[in-house]
């Protein structure tokens, strides 16, 4: 079977592409996240996978779980979902429609672990050095991991830059014992 992001690439681009089109986009990325967050629900889940719903009853429960959230277009949208049997995808299309989203504004999400809170200078000094680096607008959030000893993790998409300590130790360690 076809892996599940490359099922939801053409459904993400279309939507994506009918709500840069239609100036939705935020409209439709809360929508879309909203989606992904209902179909994660274990009983949700269940519920789409039952063989005795026809297409358009799933969509209708679906939508109506949804309410007010949904506008024609997007019900539209879960309309054909539900008839190709591809509801269970929003998960996937949610993501695959904010990365379009991020790319179309020139923005990026930045995760940053570290082992201390970072004050709000340093995390703006941050941000700041990553967008240069990135050439991308930088939307920072930060956590915090006290095992990492020091240092920070940052990831930002598929890049992931590791100056933690611990890292540093676990390298120094696996070149000892070599």
């Amino acid at each position: 079977m076809a892996e599940l992001s490359t099922l939801a690439r053409p459904y993400a681009k279309a939507a994506f592409e009918f709500a840069r089109d239609n100036d939705a986009l935020a409209q439709w990325s809360e929508t879309l996240g909203l989606a992904a967050q209902v179909t994660d629900e274990p009983k949700v889940a269940e519920l789409l996978s039952s063989p005795s719903l026809t297409y358009s009853q799933m969509a209708a429960t679906f939508g109506g779980l949804l309410g007010d959230e949904l506008t024609a277009n997007a019900a539209n949208f879960i309309g054909a979902l539900a008839k190709n049997k591809r509801l269970l995808l929003l998960p996937q299309i949610s993501e695959q429609f904010q990365a379009l989203k991020a790319q179309q504004e020139q923005t990026v999400n930045v995760e940053v672990t570290s082992a201390f809170e970072l004050s709000e200078a340093e995390a703006a000094q941050l941000a700041q050095a990553l967008s240069i680096k990135l050439s991308r607008e930088v939307n920072l959030s930060s956590t915090v991991d006290a095992s990492l000893l020091g240092g920070v993790v940052v990831r930002a998409g598929d890049t992931v830059i590791d100056g933690s300590v611990r890292s540093k130790l676990a390298q120094l360690a696996d070149a000892m014992n070599h």
